[in-house]
């Protein structure tokens, strides 16, 4: 192993970083790095506690001085993105990284780097390796698959650990202290439907061109939400015209704001399929004209035909061939294009079905729905229309809903629920994690900010996450559990490019021991 961090400062934490870039740690193949931690515990002679899932607990007595001060939890993920450029020939299950340095940023060649979140498994080490180092009693918490789900958070027995001081290193900013994060759980939402064989003309409406985005971070950025636009188009068409649904289809994760969605429609009249055509293109000069600061390029369209339109990323699409006109090819002719050969017999969703799910779609709830009084510009509560399915038996509506309060998350998946219970649906609830909630009185974080203005001369950004992070399972599991998550500088984490500031790191080290230290 070619060991290019070798002279870089601090030398212990650049050691560590360096070795575990050597053992393969992409989420869900974390057997071996967490087996490096316990081979560690036991050169140092320290009590450790690996589990079923390879989370792994190293506790050190603290040290002189420190014996009798209340124990403080160390605590970072141990797994990694594994993405790579094409063309790059690593093998993540088996392969080491090859990592490159220069003008003082380091990454890795071709590949995600892991800095997040190798740097804190690294800063851990060091720390438990040291006899000069002063700190309380540790317990440093490494958990797995946090990239995946916080899986290893999620089934970490907590019931060890004494701490109710704890310092995740999870963070990519530094100077910004993230003290809240939202809670949110998976809500689908699951609409039956029934059939019948009609014969009329086959067309495809499709809504392209949005921005997207990751519905916890860029939720508040203003960002038309495909599905949600589907649902406005048909409902100003049912209005004017009479047609049948076929499908429904739209986005791919439920926790990105979808950029496309489509529905297959039926027109018994040649009119009416004229008639929509020149509404949907007065909706779109509408749409483009409300979303331009946000969405200029948005689409729509409407084609004779239903064109195949798959969403797999999200699971099974293909269903829709239950349901499908048997004429499957788009004609992308315009308006004018004779229908007379176009009369098809489909299998088409009944005329109440379609009335529901154009009602769901209207007043289903979606976006930003409350701001915090406590952090300025933080986005408390919110909810995201992500995929949008017709399956067998049923349209599916999957939304990822987030709060930073508990009972606002749980809130909203009634209303949710009350909605689909009376249009005849029901929900479900999976992935239930717990919000980071604002503690207004946090004696670490003054602490942490008091340190960090001596060190760098000004104030540190104190910020909350309209995302999840592991603070909000451990202070789910940890009554009265005092929490900050900070860490160096980082730059495109989850993609190739990723790379880390060695400079910030060497502050970032110089800042926690100086946290540790004040902890007595």
């Amino acid at each position: 192993m070619n060991h290019i961090l070798s002279d870089l400062e601090p030398k212990e934490v650049f050691h560590y970083f360096e070795e575990i870039c050597a053992i393969p740690h992409g989420s869900t193949n974390t057997k071996k790095i967490s087996d490096y931690l316990v081979s560690f515990a036991k050169e140092q002679k320290l009590r450790y506690i690996q589990d079923d899932t390879n989370n792994v607990i190293i506790f050190k007595d603290g040290s002189k001085g420190y014996e009798s001060s209340a124990p403080v939890m160390l605590q970072g993920h141990m797994d990694m993105v594994c993405e790579k450029e094409t063309g790059c020939e690593i093998d993540f299950q088996t392969d080491g990284l090859s990592l490159e340095l220069k003008d003082g940023i380091i990454s890795a060649k071709g590949t995600t780097l892991g800095g997040d979140d190798g740097i804190a498994v690294a800063y851990m080490l060091a720390i438990l390796a040291s006899d000069t180092i002063p700190h309380p009693p540790l317990e440093a918490v490494f958990t797995v698959d946090e990239e995946i789900g916080m899986l290893g958070a999620a089934a970490l027995d907590c019931s060890p650990l004494k701490s109710r001081i704890m310092l995740n290193m999870d963070s990519e900013d530094e100077g910004h202290l993230l003290v809240s994060c939202a809670g949110g759980v998976t809500a689908t939402a699951h609409l039956p439907y029934l059939k019948t064989t009609k014969e009329g003309i086959p067309a495809t409406l499709s809504i392209k061109g949005l921005l997207g985005g990751h519905s916890g971070v860029e939720i508040d950025k203003g960002r038309a939400n495909a599905n949600m636009l589907l649902g406005r188009t048909l409902y100003q068409l049912s209005k004017a015209l009479y047609f049948d649904l076929v499908s429904v289809e739209g986005g791919s994760k439920d926790n990105a704001i979808p950029r496309e969605a489509t529905a297959k429609l039926l027109f018994t009249k040649e009119q009416d399929y004229s008639a929509a055509a020149e509404h949907i293109s007065r909706l779109e000069e509408i749409y483009q004209r409300e979303y331009h600061a946000t969405d200029a390029g948005i689409t729509l369209s409407l084609t004779l035909g239903h064109s195949a339109q798959k969403f797999s990323a999200s699971g099974n699409s293909g269903s829709n061939a239950a349901i499908a006109a048997s004429t499957d090819s788009a004609d992308t002719g315009n308006v004018a294009t004779s229908t007379k050969d176009k009369l098809t017999k489909v299998s088409a969703l009944n005329g109440e079905t379609t009335e529901k799910i154009i009602t769901a779609l209207v007043t289903l709830p979606n976006g930003i729905q409350k701001m915090s009084h406590d952090i300025e510009g933080l986005v408390q509560t919110s909810l995201n229309l992500g995929i949008l399915q017709t399956k067998e038996r049923e349209i599916t509506f999957s939304f990822a809903v987030r709060s930073n309060v508990s009972t606002e998350k749980e809130e909203l998946t009634d209303r949710i629920s009350c909605l689909m219970e009376t249009l005849g649906g029901n929900v479900t609830l999976s992935g239930d994690y717990p919000a980071w909630e604002y503690k207004k009185d946090s004696p670490l974080r003054e602490l942490m900010v008091s340190i960090f203005e001596k060190q760098y001369g000004k104030k540190p950004v104190i910020e909350a996450l309209h995302a999840g992070v592991e603070c909000g399972l451990f202070a789910g599991k940890m009554e009265e559990l005092d929490c900050v998550s900070f860490g160096p500088d980082m730059k495109d984490i989850h993609t190739p490019k990723e790379s880390m500031d060695v400079e910030s790191v060497r502050r970032t080290w110089e800042y926690t021991l100086e946290i540790l230290k004040n902890l007595k």
